[in-house]
């Protein structure tokens, strides 16, 4: 696991201190003060990643905090990615958040399964929903295919307005189950009235599965209402995140960054210099299309195995040898199923597995990714294959392909996390064109670049 210096914390507590500091001047300087604010941030000595992060900030405090009298309206995607989706998660309800003067002014939730009924059948859905979900028509909740999220907030309003939907969105936001267990964190425990027990950060995704899954029925609660519980829990941390002390508040802040850049958090905005901004921040789930480097980014689809990924530990191994007169590369993706038996929410695990490689890249072999198909897409090839991981066994896919002549000069390597996917271990295996290996540790909680891997 990658270990960090005392150069790096130093640097690490500076940054901090700055998004701090972001705050401090939006308040003192208002709208055109911070206008000067962000340019400074130029001048500052750091990293462009930093300052693109705090940019960001600045530019999100002063869009969602100016005294405008201008209310504006978000869509709200609640990705569970105890189901992953290549999006981030299982879109199982989704929010309509106004909000006016820095204040939420209303917040709403509705349940996919419900309103997905509105929605014309006859759209075709992509490979393979049909074939493993049985359905025959694309509808909302699985809008999130596309690991680029601003491709998922797009389809995601179609559907919307497909659905006979009847707000304009500002922005599309997309949030994990993570993001849940961010807020109880600073809030502490929470109680639904109506509903037994407290909902803290270490049960509460659990506790909110039984409840939808299973408790629901006992306590006599229409199938189409036993999501209500999300609105209700929604409403109750807004709440108690508006109460929070000064000191929390910046505690949540922090945490609420952790999850940017995770992507945990997603966001698409119509107002193009914000979209532009977190872009360059990596705050917007965009597939990089300007790289030039070697690039990698496995994306799964779980399709039909329930909440199995809450029981699914990946690793990744990477080996690329650029000895010869082409690159070749060898990735091993290793899946490892800790659940013993089925139950509400576990059973054999199943994913449609994309891999997005350099274009021009040629698949040559694999093991246990049977019956691979092949495209292009957001400036990348793919190879995709459905992978089967029984219950209590592990699994590992092994693809072999060649890369194009170019990678070797200058080599270098992009790796693309997946939303809702964090803490996976990476292992890299470089052979460089002299013989030499040099090997890298990784854990995959935001995009990697080889070269700043310490």
């Amino acid at each position: 696991m990658k270990k960090y210096s005392v150069k790096f914390w130093i640097a690490f507590w500076t940054i901090s201190g700055l998004f701090l500091l972001s705050w401090f001047f939006y308040w003192q300087t208002r709208n055109s003060g911070l206008q000067n604010f962000e340019k400074l941030i130029d001048f500052i000595p750091m990293g462009e990643e930093n300052k693109n992060d705090l940019k960001s900030v600045a530019l999100l405090s002063k869009y969602f905090l100016n005294q405008d009298d201008t209310e504006k309206t978000f869509l709200i995607l609640f990705q569970n990615n105890m189901e992953i989706r290549p999006g981030g998660g299982f879109i199982g309800s989704f929010g309509i958040v106004k909000v006016k003067n820095g204040e939420v002014l209303e917040f709403q939730t509705h349940d996919t399964g419900n309103f997905d009924a509105r929605i014309p059948d006859g759209i075709e859905p992509p490979y393979p929903i049909k074939e493993t979900l049985r359905v025959a028509s694309w509808k909302l909740r699985d809008s999130n295919y596309s690991p680029d999220f601003s491709e998922d907030a797009k389809k995601a309003e179609e559907f919307y307005y497909l659905g006979k939907g009847g707000e304009k969105f500002d922005g599309i936001i997309g949030i994990t189950t993570n993001v849940l267990l961010s807020f109880l964190k600073a809030t502490g425990p929470v109680e639904i009235p109506g509903y037994p027990g407290t909902y803290g950060d270490e049960n509460a995704v659990m506790a909110l599965e039984y409840q939808v899954e299973k408790a629901y029925i006992d306590q006599k609660i229409e199938k189409g209402e036993r999501k209500t519980i999300i609105n209700d829990l929604g409403k109750i941390i807004i709440q108690k995140s508006m109460e929070l002390s000064a000191g929390k508040k910046i505690e949540l802040s922090q945490i609420i960054l952790d999850d940017i850049k995770k992507k945990d958090i997603q966001f698409y905005f119509k107002d193009a210099e914000i979209q532009s901004q977190f872009e360059k921040a990596g705050w917007a789930g965009k597939v990089n299309q300007e790289w030039k480097g070697d690039y990698l980014m496995a994306v799964d689809a779980n399709l039909g195995a329930w909440k199995s990924d809450y029981s699914i530990n990946r690793s990744i191994d990477y080996s690329i040898d650029l000895s010869g007169e082409t690159p070749k590369a060898v990735l091993k993706i290793t899946y490892d199923h800790t659940a013993e038996k089925k139950d509400f929410m576990t059973k054999d695990y199943l994913t449609y597995l994309r891999v997005y490689v350099p274009k021009n890249s040629y698949f040559e072999s694999s093991q246990n990714f049977d019956s691979p198909r092949f495209g292009e897409e957001l400036g990348k090839k793919y190879f995709g294959a459905i992978v089967k991981v029984p219950l209590g066994q592990e699994k590992t896919v092994e693809i072999r392909y060649s890369l194009p002549k170019n990678i070797s000069e200058n080599y270098d390597l992009l790796i693309q996390k997946q939303a809702g996917l964090n803490n996976i271990p990476v292992k890299i295996h470089v052979k460089n064109q002299d013989g030499s290996v040099k090997n890298y540790e990784t854990a995959l909680n935001s995009d990697i670049i080889l070269s700043e891997i310490e």
